[in-house]
């Protein structure tokens, strides 16, 4: 996708309109005290918009309102295939706008345009999944039970909480949303503070497509105050919460007093296991894709790159020429390949990980640091860094969340599992080899929810995409047992 000038403008108009406010109950919903923040573009460090910073009142009000949305029967009381037409609908339309909300969300979360793209595809695609999902649905299966008359059925929640990170808005809003929706929930969603604009766009959609009033709510606001607001309220039915697992936790312990349950989908530190009988230039730049994909702001990217010794040197060469050699540019400038990240907070968060890590007696591959972008001093530019050594190094152990590898040897293959595993995250790692069995009993020795081969950062709906250890509970995303999360089940049992 080229960029478009005129949706830059049409974009500007929609976001200069005042403080953007959220929706609840099919209305707009201001903060009660006035409060706004600012959201800012990454590429630019220049104001995008002012956003109402929804207070704890506020939240409770939503929820009340998605509870009351449940409660009626224009939403719970429709038949599945006709509750399922508006999840179409919204796919359908989000289809007819996606340019401009591919535009949006690359200046919002200073993501690459192409990939900002992908997401947006991503969402519709997840839409369309969730609602055939769901028509197809067995709500009621019957028991066979000796002397008992027995059935289990399925049951929508109530209404649903889903707090959505920064580094996906558009397409992780879909993702908690769509499977709630489908299986008949109503949902109230808290964007992230950094890049709140293409999930309050959607709330306009919602709106404007006819969604019944308060089955979708959105309630932009700083974690703190509106999040907090959101995990710690006692009439929610589930919660469903991605970002650092140092948030998790507290999302989680907010549930757990009420307890709400909860669905985790927190941070990662990945390793790629990449054996000496690959392609070597091949690897090496698939994984530097990999990592410099959204500017390595990714929880399921692999980070730690263990490499077998007979082939060490040659892939360190390798890696380093290639990541010299991307293109870092303003999102929507032709030729750019990495973006910025997505904060003055998240720049520095990313160098000083790199400033520990030497100090920690890292060895340097390639320097990495800040950067400028020719036309756009204010942005948030790092360049790609790689760093080897010992595996107890800081920046082998916690999650940098940028454009940061770091390297060390194995010799065996019983080496190399345990060095990948040797982490308390376990979300995703990938092995690499053209020893096929060899990879799949690797893949499945990794402790993670996920293990990929030959590749890395592969998603696809169908198959349960999640986290455990420090990286995740309660389940994964993207599959049938997403969906069957949504359900509450009920035995019914009569003796004969």
């Amino acid at each position: 996708m080229s960029f478009d000038k005129s949706l830059e403008t049409e974009i500007k108009n929609i976001l200069s309109q005042g403080p953007i406010a959220g929706l609840a109950g099919g209305e707009e919903l201001a903060s009660s005290t006035g409060e706004t923040f600012e959201v800012k573009d990454p590429g630019s460090g220049e104001k995008l918009a002012e956003v109402h910073n929804l207070q704890a009142e506020d939240v409770d009000r939503a929820v009340e309102l998605a509870g009351q949305a449940f409660g009626h029967a224009e939403w719970t009381g429709l038949p599945v295939n006709e509750r399922c037409v508006y999840l179409h609908r919204l796919a359908d339309e989000v289809e007819n706008r996606k340019p401009l909300i591919s535009h949006l969300e690359s200046m919002d979360c200073g993501k690459i345009l192409g990939q900002a793209e992908d997401d947006v595809q991503n969402f519709i695609d997840t839409m369309r999944y969730f609602a055939d999902l769901a028509q197809n649905m067995q709500l009621r299966t019957v028991l066979a039970v000796k002397g008992h008359e027995a059935a289990y059925t399925r049951h929508p929640w109530g209404v649903c909480g889903s707090i959505v990170p920064w580094n996906f808005p558009f397409l992780l809003c879909g993702w908690g949303i769509a499977p709630a929706l489908a299986a008949g929930n109503t949902v109230v969603v808290k964007p992230a503070e950094d890049t709140p604009l293409t999930t309050l766009y959607l709330a306009r959609m919602v709106k404007e497509i006819g969604f019944p009033d308060g089955v979708v709510n959105v309630v932009p606001g700083l974690g703190s105050v509106t999040g907090a607001a959101l995990s710690a309220n006692p009439n929610l039915s589930r919660m469903s919460f991605t970002g650092s697992p140092e948030v998790g936790r507290l999302v989680a312990a907010e549930c757990g007093r009420n307890l709400v349950p909860v669905k985790l989908e927190l941070g990662g530190k990945g390793a790629a296991v990449v054996f000496d009988d690959v392609d070597v230039p091949e690897t090496a730049q698939k994984l530097v894709e990999a990592i410099t994909f959204h500017s390595g702001q990714v929880c399921c990217d692999a980070t730690r790159w263990l490499v077998q010794k007979p082939v060490y040197d040659e892939f360190v060469n390798e890696v380093s020429e290639r990541m010299q050699k991307v293109a870092i540019g303003y999102p929507s400038d032709e030729g750019s390949v990495m973006g910025p990240v997505v904060s003055e907070k998240q720049k520095s968060r990313v160098l000083g990980y790199l400033e520990k890590g030497v100090g920690e007696g890292a060895e340097v591959v390639l320097e990495g640091g800040s950067t400028e972008v020719e036309g756009r001093p204010g942005g948030y530019y790092v360049k790609p860094a790689l760093l080897a050594g010992s595996l107890d190094n800081v920046a082998a152990r916690e999650e940098i969340f940028g454009p940061v590898a770091y390297l060390a040897p194995f010799d065996s293959e019983a080496d190399a599992l345990a060095k990948a595993n040797d982490t308390p995250y376990g979300l995703a790692n990938s092995v690499w080899s053209s020893d096929l069995g060899r990879c799949q009993r690797v893949a499945e020795s990794f402790e993670a929810g996920n293990g990929w081969i030959n590749s890395h950062n592969v998603v696809v709906h169908g198959v349960p995409y999640g986290g455990v250890k420090q990286s995740g509970m309660g389940g994964g995303v993207g599959s049938l047992e997403t969906l069957l999360d949504y359900y509450r089940g009920i035995s019914v049992v009569r003796p004969l």
